[in-house]
């Protein structure tokens, strides 16, 4: 059974985040990844896009689009505009762009 939370807004699924992997991403990224992966997989099976949302910084952004490619969009405002303070707005970009591979 997945016991991530998910928010379906239909035809999106929202990933939240927040607590379950942020919290333990330092500890051990494969297992804090393991029911956002599940999660992932049982939407794409029922024709759902999929969003995450919060708590995806810089430097976890592109462990967590490696693991669920079917990836559409993130909610990645309060990181980005975090970093923007120490890297400026237009670099910041770049860098998330390039975590993402686009």
């Amino acid at each position: 059974m997945v016991e991530v939370r998910i928010i379906v807004c239909f035809p999106f699924e929202i990933l939240p985040v927040a607590h379950l992997f942020a919290e333990n991403y330092s500890e051990n990224p494969e297992k804090a990844i393991e029911k956002y992966v599940a999660a992932a997989n049982l939407a794409h099976e029922l024709g759902l896009g999929i969003n995450a949302g919060h708590d995806l910084s810089l430097e976890k952004l592109a462990f967590f689009k490696s693991k669920i490619p079917q990836l559409l969009e993130v909610s990645i405002g309060h990181a980005l505009i975090s970093d923007a303070l120490y890297f400026g707005i237009e670099n910041t970009i770049q860098l998330y762009l390039r975590e993402l591979n686009f």
